[in-house]
């Protein structure tokens, strides 16, 4: 899999050839998608806007989340990776998203979700797609898998829009 910069520098091309911008909604990963973004010399032609909302009612107040959806679904699910790269395109001007919600480590797992559980949601060309992966490693291998496995995925889903 390519490093974090080289994908960054790949996914601006690929949204910038299609004149698409992108929005992050991110809670496990702590604005580390961002980041690995911006760093890209003129990332603003395709980069709009990037939102970490770790507590559940960040989620709620920034993307509109139902405490009804996270509580029925828990924050780490599929159900509310899709509501939270539905929420930051919906509250922003972009036209493609990605979020992450996990359970990086060391502690904060629960039965079903162990430490390294992620999920994901993409939204591109009106549809969203979801991911639940588990990552082993410390919680700085699993933060950077995650950002790799999400700029990967993104990759592909706007090449094929």
């Amino acid at each position: 899999m390519m490093h974090k910069l080289e994908l960054a520098e790949k996914v601006g091309a690929a949204l910038k050839s299609k004149k698409l911008l992108l929005s992050v909604a991110e809670s496990c990963t702590g604005g580390g998608i961002c980041q690995a973004l911006t760093e890209i010399a003129g990332s603003s032609e395709w980069f709009d806007c990037g939102f970490v909302p770790y507590s559940n009612s960040s989620k709620t107040e920034m993307l509109n989340i139902s405490a009804a959806l996270i509580a029925q679904h828990g924050a780490v699910s599929e159900e509310i990776a899709a509501a939270m790269a539905e929420g930051a395109l919906a509250t922003s001007e972009a036209h493609v998203s990605l979020s992450t919600t996990g359970i990086a480590g060391p502690g904060g797992a629960v039965p079903g979700k162990p430490v390294g559980t992620i999920c994901f949601g993409w939204r591109v060309a009106g549809v969203t797609h979801t991911e639940r992966k588990v990552f082993s490693g410390d919680r700085n291998s699993v933060r950077e898998q995650t950002i790799e496995h999400a700029l990967n995925k993104l990759l592909r889903f706007v090449e094929e829009a």
